[in-house]
């Protein structure tokens, strides 16, 4: 049985599209995530932390390194008030 070799070309248009939106997926996650990989399976301690993190920093995959916070971490509460009538 003959292979039908004009098939090839669609299959690697095809192939190189799928690629090339994948790479360009992943690089775009990765620049969102400061050049680290995404975290898969998170349980609720990683949440919190990363939210702790994002609070302090500014951006939830960056840390610090200063064992004091900085003054506005005392106001910058997750918890929502409501305003008291």
């Amino acid at each position: 049985m003959p292979v039908p070799w004009e098939a090839l070309i669609p299959f690697g248009l095809l192939t190189a599209c799928f690629a090339a939106t994948g790479t360009l997926f992943r690089t775009l996650k990765q620049a969102q995530n400061d050049g680290k990989d995404t975290r898969y399976s998170l349980d609720d301690f990683e949440r919190m932390m990363l939210e702790r993190d994002r609070r302090l920093t500014g951006h939830f995959r960056r840390q610090r390194t200063d064992p004091i916070a900085p003054k506005e971490f005392a106001t910058n509460s997750v918890w929502q008030t409501e305003r008291v009538p």
